[in-house]
């Protein structure tokens, strides 16, 4: 028996699951947040305990080392050399990883180099990386890259109408994102429907701060709406997904303080979306609050992002020709009933129907009426368990 660790690693986070494998038993889970500043907060969970801390944390690696002294200290392990693996979330592998790897230093460097497709994520994923391999230099790293299961595009899908040079030449393509909850989420789908995943066609919805559609056919993704980068696609918390292009130019030339693309790119990644519809947040809790108090911009946020999400899932039914099931999982999409309900009722032509009996707060499993002709199943994403099965299967080769 041994002990697997999923880490995702974002700019200023650090989020990790320790599990015992082969078993696929979750012993402990925690966050590192604030990474950077002098009240950081790191939180463990186990044995139905919470415990968590306020401290300086100037870097991952002092986080890293931070969690792994913490699975000492609550006697969640006595020794490091009971990890004997580690599974790092990689947002942007490129055309180059269409598989999880082994980590050595041409990997890491290759992922470091990749960071333009993932500003955001990839040199947080890579500072997540070395910080393990700083403090447990010889555990097996592997990475797991949330780019692969898109791999399958079809060309017509992944290129953009450009010039033919600028993918030739430059990679400029469709990439995608959340690669490892679409997988995940359309194999629960086909094992909740008791399918083949072979012969399913599903839509599936990943809707947390960050939102993304996959179309997958046969158990391959066909499509799905995060581009070049995770800030394509639909509305989200604070990237504005899809816009028209020349909005960039226009801002640089008009708006004082956004100086050049990159600030832009910046303001769209950062400043847009519900936040910046509404005003008021990126929460979708604090967002339906403030609708019920009749504020009118978050009335206006909470549409548009339905609205979008609503288009998007239109387009992927006539991508597959018919759909077996629509899939809500991730943060919002498995919580939020309100949201499922008004985009179900406003894409009934298609077939989908939901039980309000079902929809509610907490529920997981098939939605929908029992006559619906497209199932709708709410499944919780597991990435985490998705990443731990990956470094099992390489640490076995």
């Amino acid at each position: 028996m041994s002990k697997t660790i999923a880490i995702n690693a974002g700019s200023s986070s650090l989020k990790w699951q320790l599990y015992q494998m082969p078993e696929e038993t979750v012993l402990a889970k925690g966050i590192v947040e604030r990474i950077g500043l002098d009240d950081a907060i790191s939180t463990v969970k186990f044995n139905g305990r919470a415990e968590s801390q306020t401290l300086s944390i100037k870097d991952h690696t002092v986080a890293v080392k931070l969690l792994l002294d913490d699975l000492k200290r609550f006697e969640i392990i006595t020794d490091f050399s009971e990890i004997t693996g580690v599974g790092h979330r990689v947002v942007a592998g490129g055309e180059v990883f269409k598989n999880s790897v082994l980590v050595d230093e041409a990997v890491l460097a290759k992922i470091e180099e990749l960071s333009s497709l993932a500003p955001l994520h990839n040199p947080a994923n890579a500072a997540g990386i070395r910080a393990f391999k700083e403090i447990l230099p010889d555990i097996v790293s592997v990475a797991v890259f949330d780019t692969a299961f898109h791999t399958s595009l079809p060309e017509v899908a992944y290129r953009y109408p450009l010039a033919d040079k600028y993918y030739t030449d430059y990679q400029v393509r469709k990439y995608g994102a959340h690669g490892t909850s679409h997988y995940y989420v359309s194999q629960e789908a086909a094992r909740i429907l008791n399918k083949p995943i072979e012969e399913l066609k599903l839509i599936t919805a990943h809707i947390g701060n960050g939102v993304s559609l996959s179309a997958i056919a046969g158990g391959k993704s066909v499509d799905t709406s995060m581009g070049f980068t995770p800030l394509a696609g639909p509305m989200m918390g604070t990237r504005s997904g899809d816009i028209d292009p020349a909005i960039i130019p226009y801002l640089v030339e008009h708006v004082p303080g956004l100086e050049d693309a990159a600030a832009v790119v910046n303001a769209l990644n950062k400043e847009s979306g519900i936040l910046g519809v509404s005003g008021l947040t990126n929460d979708m809790r604090d967002l339906e609050a403030a609708m019920k108090d009749g504020n009118p911009k978050a009335q206006l946020a909470f549409d548009m992002f339905a609205d979008r999400l609503k288009k998007y899932i239109g387009q992927y039914f006539a991508v597959l020709n018919g759909a077996d099931a629509l899939i809500f999982t991730a943060g919002i999409g498995e919580n939020d009933a309100l949201l499922r309900e008004k985009i179900v009722k406003e894409l009934s032509w298609f077939g989908l129907d939901i039980d309000p009996a079902k929809n509610v707060f907490g529920n997981s499993g098939i939605i929908s009426t029992a006559d619906a002709k497209v199932k709708v199943i709410v499944v919780p994403t597991d990435e985490e368990l998705v990443i731990a099965r990956d470094v099992e299967a390489l640490k076995a080769q």
